[in-house]
């Protein structure tokens, strides 16, 4: 097939539920075994062998050996996302005699059928064929889920932390995912995701000394998750870089420092001192003797770094002269004539076969007075007759050509990030710069390897070791970030490197890379080949074939307020600020209905000691006064359904209400708005979104007197049957814009993206169809470009000849509306999902169902 990615067929990951089966992985004893993992603060093995660094609450209290104990969640699968079946709704491929398509399992890796499954002895149990994986969750507990629940200590061969860089709340939020324009303070560009929030209070409530123990906690866990050979990357500005050494020398240890990389930014200017124009990355290993290190090299320039002492030229007439510095920058000189430095030939330790006299250009030399020569009699001969030796004076010299390796190492200053740094179209307020984590991977990695990311941002590191052929896992706290993650990564195309395997395809087997042989005097004298030194960053190109990104999920972590309802009853107060708050608003601001702009107003509200009903309120109806039931989803996190259907289960039992409201700050995408009917009688489930106000008490410099409560709506589907297919057509969906606090109709650039599952089996929702409606027309221009870059012809039969495809251009032009490709009917029932974005990163689904 023309359109490949790359499987890691030989690797594996531990089989998780899916969100929709979110809570029955409780029932699995080796899940319920243990709740919490501990971490030494401060590690045994280096404790009095480096110095420590002291903050505020580093330890609980004074004694010592405080363990760190962090909760072990779940992880739930959210989405299934592969490039390839995306792109074959774009590109007809023809079909050919024995042609194999892909099943579905072998493109996600899944090693077994998952309906076949019993699914609630196989959690965590099965291996599955490995899959990327994105991750929506606190890092600290997704690091500690992996390792505890998947049994991945020892597993990852490089992890990247691009902390924040400061420690103000209003300093890097992005609120929308077309927009990265932040105004650094303003109450209107402060995150309203749950996590975002929960995350800063948890990290800088005490400034410094929270950012310290935030960025500690989570290399103690990073630490555990690497291999021998693994190292850890830590990028950080020069504001807060001495602290973060010493603190990297506690947890790892100070003879695990490998090296402290500058590189180079756009200067960054707001001081009244000097300009900044650096940041950092501190690099330590899991264990330096054993880490594994792949040299990089830069291409020589004349007169730059690595070349500055080639400032000879050898004439044609043997003879040789010294530059002037204007003449090395002179194409006739310089690529006509043979540019060359002198280098040393005595050598401090020659034995008795290096001392000796010889005649050069009429003179007789004789041996330095200590040491040697660098070769033997018969090597010096070999370089003279190779006009390898010159005198500079009475002293012999080694001529060294530019040529000889016209590359040379990478050191620990990069001063050439500066310019690629801002190259490509920023994705993100806060985007690593790409040169600079290709460089980290390329020199600790090996393809097949796996890399982690807890600060995921943009997703640029995931991006990288997707180019690279390494395994990858990315996290994020921020919808907005995953989401602008999610989408580069899967409209993604890149080169298609040649393999050594060509033939399984097995990645392990790594890329063919280009040499460059290293002419040294040794090889010289002893008429030996020269040694060769592998480019990690050229490997060879098979331009005739285009490669998107492989299979990858996205994901969740369980959140501890929605984990069980033994939790809630535990941690549930009646009495809490948070509640009491959110009751004095619902009294004042009320609900506001979104589409028939109804708004009811309670007159009292009463809280009720139940897991599930949180409070009873009443509210004056056209008939009277009415009840409603509340259920308060998490102050830090994401309304859950399991919580929600025991929620309407328990209204159900009283029949005393015709209304069960669901608040909450963001819901999972699958639950909806419904008429549930009892043999007591009727009511209605609707979610409704509380104002960011409620959970960012103390934050905000000017705080509302009183925080709205909107319904939310789910988007308005319909399908269009056309003989034997069907096209779903996405009529309109009401988005809550946070910024504003009101409810919008569907507008074409309030939705991100929308994905359809043409097959749904309720468990696991595949992406089958993406659409960027809401986007500027340019998300796809990769796969569009892909096939002009590959193919060598311009006329578009010789490209199909090439790659035996058509181009499709009315699906292209159909990425940008609100109406499918065609889907195909099954003889079966058959369910579709559809799954909307905003631009805000809020999320919801509606699922459709089809009889033949």
């Amino acid at each position: 097939m023309p359109i490949k990615s790359i499987k890691h067929k030989h690797e594996k990951r531990m089989h998780i539920p899916s969100k929709e089966e979110a809570g029955y992985e409780k029932a699995n004893a080796k899940v319920r075994e243990k709740k919490t993992a501990a971490f030494p603060l401060n590690p045994v093995t280096h404790r009095g062998q480096d110095p420590e660094l002291f903050w505020l609450n580093k330890y609980a209290n004074d004694d010592r050996e405080t363990l760190l104990k962090v909760d072990i969640r779940s992880l739930y699968r959210h989405e299934h996302i592969s490039p390839e079946i995306l792109i074959e709704n774009l590109y007809k491929l023809r079909e050919e005699e024995n042609q194999e398509q892909l099943s579905l399992f072998e493109l996600f890796g899944n090693g077994i059928q998952m309906d076949e499954l019993d699914k609630v002895a196989e959690y965590y149990r099965h291996q599955d064929d490995w899959t990327n994986r994105m991750i929506l969750g606190d890092s600290l507990l997704v690091m500690t889920s992996l390792l505890e629940r998947e049994g991945m200590a020892g597993k990852v061969q490089m992890i990247y932390i691009d902390p924040p860089y400061g420690i103000r709340y209003g300093s890097n939020w992005q609120m929308k995912l077309d927009n990265r324009n932040v105004a650094d303070g303003k109450d209107d560009h402060l995150s309203g995701e749950p996590e975002q929030i929960k995350a800063y209070r948890d990290t800088w409530e005490l400034g410094i000394h929270s950012y310290l123990s935030y960025l500690r906690d989570r290399l103690l866990v990073a630490k555990d998750l690497l291999t021998e050979s693994g190292s850890c990357f830590v990028q950080i500005s020069d504001e807060n870089v001495h602290l973060v050494r010493c603190l990297m020398d506690e947890v790892f240890g100070s003879e695990n420092f490998v090296r402290q990389i500058i590189f180079f930014k756009t200067t960054s200017k707001g001081g009244k001192y000097l300009d900044e124009n650096a940041d950092y990355i501190i690099w330590y290993g899991k264990n330096s003797e054993f880490l594994k290190y792949r040299q990089l090299y830069l291409p020589k320039k004349i007169g730059g770094p690595g070349a500055k002492e080639y400032k000879y030229l050898m004439l044609k007439n043997g003879e040789w002269k010294a530059l002037r510095q204007y003449d090395l920058f002179n194409p006739k000189i310089t690529s006509q004539d043979k540019l060359f430095s002198h280098d040393n030939f005595t050598s401090q330790s020659g034995g008795s076969t290096t001392q000796y006299s010889f005649e050069f250009d009429d003179k007789k030399i004789n041996p330095p007075s200590r040491g040697g020569w660098k070769t033997n009699l018969r090597g010096l001969e070999n370089l003279i007759k190779k006009d390898r030796i010159i005198l500079v004076g009475n002293t012999p010299r080694f001529v060294r050509y530019f040529n000889d390796f016209p590359i040379y190492p990478i050191s620990t200053h990069w001063d050439d990030t500066r310019i690629s740094g801002f190259s490509n179209e920023k994705h993100y307020v806060v985007q690593t710069y790409t040169k600079v984590i290709q460089r980290c991977l390329l020199m600790t990695t090996d393809p097949g390897d796996l890399v982690l990311d807890p600060t995921c941002g943009s997703g640029t590191t995931a991006y990288m070791a997707e180019q690279w052929g390494r395994r990858w896992i990315t996290i994020d706290t921020s919808r907005i970030a995953l989401n602008i993650a999610k989408t580069r990564v899967m409209t993604a195309t890149f080169p298609f490197y040649k393999l050594h395997d060509e033939k399984t395809h097995d990645i392990c087997q790594g890329f063919i890379y280009k040499k460059v042989p290293h002419i040294t005097l040794k090889s010289l004298a002893n008429d030996e080949s020269p040694a060769e030194e592998t480019l990690y960053d050229q490997p060879y190109e098979d331009k005739k074939r285009l490669r998107v990104a492989g299979p990858f999920t996205v994901e969740t972590l369980q959140s501890l307020d929605i984990a069980s309802p033994e939790s809630l009853e535990q941690t549930h107060d009646p009495q809490d600020k948070f509640e009491a708050r959110i009751f004095e608003h619902l009294m004042s601001a009320g609900v506001k209905n979104g589409i028939k702009n109804e708004h009811a107003v309670f007159t009292r509200v009463d809280a009720l000691n139940s897991p599930y009903l949180h409070a009873e309120g009443f509210y004056q109806g056209a008939d009277g006064e009415k009840k409603a039931y509340l259920h308060i989803g998490p102050k830090f996190g994401t309304v859950n359904k399991l919580m929600v259907n025991e929620a309407v289960k328990e209204c159900r039992t009283r029949g005393d209400a015709d209304w069960l409201i669901i608040l909450g700050f963001s819901f999972d995408s699958d639950i909806s708005n419904r008429n549930e009917t009892t043999s007591l009688g009727s009511f209605e489930v609707t979610k409704v979104r509380m104002h960011d106000d409620l959970m960012q008490e103390g934050l905000l410099k000017k705080d509302k007197k009183a925080a709205s409560f909107v319904t939310i709506g789910e988007p308005d589907v319909r399908l269009n049957r056309n003989g034997k297919t069907v096209q779903v057509e996405l009529l309109g969906l009401d988005i809550y814009d946070p910024i504003r606090d009101q409810i919008k109709a569907r507008n074409i650039h309030d939705i991100a993206y929308w994905m359809t599952d043409d097959d749904y089996d309720g468990s696991n929702f595949i992406v089958r169809q993406v659409f960027f409606c809401g986007g500027n027309k340019k998300e796809m221009d990769n796969w569009k470009k892909g096939l002009d870059k590959t193919a060598s012809a311009r006329a578009r039969k010789t490209a199909e000849k090439i790659f035996k495809i058509e181009i499709d251009q009315h699906a292209f032009d159909r990425l940008y509306g609100h109406l499918s490709h065609p889907i195909e009917i099954k003889k079966n029932r058959q369910k579709i999902a559809v799954r909307v974005i905003s631009q805000f990163g809020e999320e919801s689904m509606k699922v459709l169902e089809i009889e033949n």
